[in-house]
């Protein structure tokens, strides 16, 4: 039962935060989008011809495939798994952003990326996605860790 209660949070008698039900859906919706357009980018580029290139073509396909099943799972995850498949996608988001700048700059398994096309758009909806999916998780889950810590 809670006790305090502002437009962006409820603390219950354990003095665990829990976000309210506009921000759960803003980041269900938000966060799933952008790893949902992440993920048809990369579909994109792999049927573009990106699929000839040797280690990045399966990779691609790989992105695509995590990435729609990432987003269909922070849309239909029950709440209390939310903060974590919240974490699961934008930690997919940032990690193909660090392979995306790999490519640009040093090369990422002998391809090297240029610039033009997708590749603004790419780092807008992977560093968005990262910033939505792991500030939620890290905010529903720090003060759980913290709790079960000081229980122990």
């Amino acid at each position: 039962m809670p006790i305090t209660q502002t437009a962006s949070s409820t603390r219950t008698r354990s003095g665990t935060a829990t976000t309210s039900p506009a921000v759960q859906w803003t980041v269900r919706i938000v966060g799933a989008g952008l790893v949902l357009a992440m993920a048809l980018i990369h579909l994109k580029l792999w049927n573009d011809g990106y699929r000839d290139i040797r280690w990045i073509g399966p990779l691609f396909m790989t992105n695509a495939v995590l990435g729609v099943l990432g987003g269909l799972a922070v849309l239909v995850t029950p709440l209390r798994w939310l903060p974590w498949f919240a974490m699961l996608g934008g930690l997919l988001e940032i990690g193909t952003l660090i392979g995306l700048v790999l490519s640009l700059t040093t090369g990422l398994f002998g391809f090297h990326e240029t610039w033009g096309g997708l590749v603004l758009p790419t780092i807008i909806v992977e560093a968005a996605g990262f910033v939505v999916l792991c500030g939620y998780g890290a905010s529903a889950l720090l003060p759980l860790l913290r709790e079960r810590r000081t229980l122990r």
